[in-house]
């Protein structure tokens, strides 16, 4: 008798609680509508992209107009990424028949970009805190040496 009567409380309970909660069903073929304007929540995001993106871009305009040496490193960067997207497009289009010539040429590309990068980085005034043990001379050092290293792994890897 008591396990009857715990059992018609729990369904009691059970019930209550299920008459409490509102749930609504939706007939599967009706589209559920958004609550929301969905154009005019992305608009703030999308103004403050573009500003970030202007601001960034002004700040690079006045940091190359007073160091030259940014500037023929951005001019080497720009040629760099010309240069594989031409040995990629030429491999794509016309073949890669002795394709370690291809490998040896693109990892070629990529290894200076990432080394001249690295040099970009070491060059920046804004970046002088951080690189404050490393001569600027030093600096175009490393990249010298790290730059034959590369090549002449590249050089044997073509054979």
């Amino acid at each position: 008798m008591a396990r009857k009567d715990a059992k018609s409380k729990a369904a009691a309970a059970a019930t209550k609680a299920i008459n409490n909660t509102h749930i609504t069903t939706t007939n599967p073929s009706t589209p559920i509508k958004p609550t929301h304007n969905t154009t005019s929540t992305t608009q703030p995001y999308v103004k403050e992209v573009t500003h970030s993106i202007q601001v960034s871009y002004e700040s690079y305009l006045r940091e190359l107009q007073s160091n030259q040496k940014l500037r023929l490193i951005d001019t080497f960067l720009a040629f760099l990424v010309a240069l594989g997207i031409l040995q990629f497009v030429y491999c794509v289009i016309i073949g890669n028949f002795p394709f370690n010539a291809f490998l040896g040429g693109f990892i070629a590309t990529v290894g200076q970009f990432v080394l001249t990068v690295s040099l970009r980085l070491q060059g920046a005034r804004e970046n002088q805190t951080l690189f404050s043990q490393i001569s600027p001379e030093r600096a175009f050092g490393d990249y010298i040496f790290a730059s034959l290293i590369l090549h002449f792994v590249v050089i044997h890897f073509i054979n």
